[in-house]
């Protein structure tokens, strides 16, 4: 709604995107729709679960809806992103797994670093048709997620432990993207912005000697 009042074009379409064919299917209708397609942004992500013994259901879900579209999506937009002037490819990773891990989220931490994987591969691949492939790795951000996935008390020693003393906001994950996907994004690839206020540095509550 809010892009439609500001005088854009924009299509809520609801999909399952750890489905190969509802991906195809989207990709099909957008470039229909808007006469082609230049950027790609998957931003889906399953976290039920964790442990190493998590059951295949679950474990086969995280990386159906996070991992797996990272190809499903990219293969298929394809021949539409080889046709523009600026194509970008871009995903939401985390600083979980690439940067940072914690004990019952390994089923994540390992999607997540497949993501990675996946940006720096695609991006040398397809820099020949001049196409972009960049993640932003966010760190404890305050969404309904996040509340919904931790306690309150958790949540306060998560946000204690970022550095830069607070919670990162979801608009600041968004200029990350927007900026990727500008002119001025034109000559990244193949890289993962950490957006975490430092977490992924380690904690700043401990000096290796006495600064007084």
């Amino acid at each position: 709604d809010a892009i439609m009042e500001a005088g854009g074009e924009a299509v809520l379409d609801i999909v399952d995107v750890g489905d190969r064919e509802q991906c195809r299917a989207l990709v099909a209708r957008t470039a229909e729709r808007f006469g082609g397609i230049d950027i790609i942004l998957h931003n889906a992500a399953y976290t039920e679960g964790g442990r190493l013994e998590t059951s295949e259901p679950f474990l086969k879900l995280t990386f159906d809806v996070g991992l797996m579209p990272c190809f499903w999506l990219t293969a298929d937009a394809l021949p539409w992103l080889k046709q523009r002037e600026a194509p970008r490819i871009l995903v939401t990773s985390s600083v979980m797994g690439p940067k940072w891990v914690q004990p019952g989220r390994t089923h994540y931490a390992t999607m997540k670093c497949g993501m990675t994987g996946f940006v720096r591969s695609a991006a040398i691949e397809l820099a020949r048709y001049g196409i972009t492939v960049n993640a932003v790795e966010p760190g404890t951000t305050m969404t309904d997620s996040v509340d919904r996935l931790v306690s309150p008390e958790f949540l306060k020693e998560l946000v204690a432990a970022i550095p830069l003393g607070r919670g990162i906001k979801a608009t600041e994950i968004a200029n990350a993207f927007i900026y990727l996907a500008s002119d001025d994004g034109a000559m990244i690839t193949g890289q993962s912005l950490a957006i975490d206020g430092g977490s992924s540095l380690g904690s700043d509550k401990f000096m290796a000697f006495d600064d007084h």
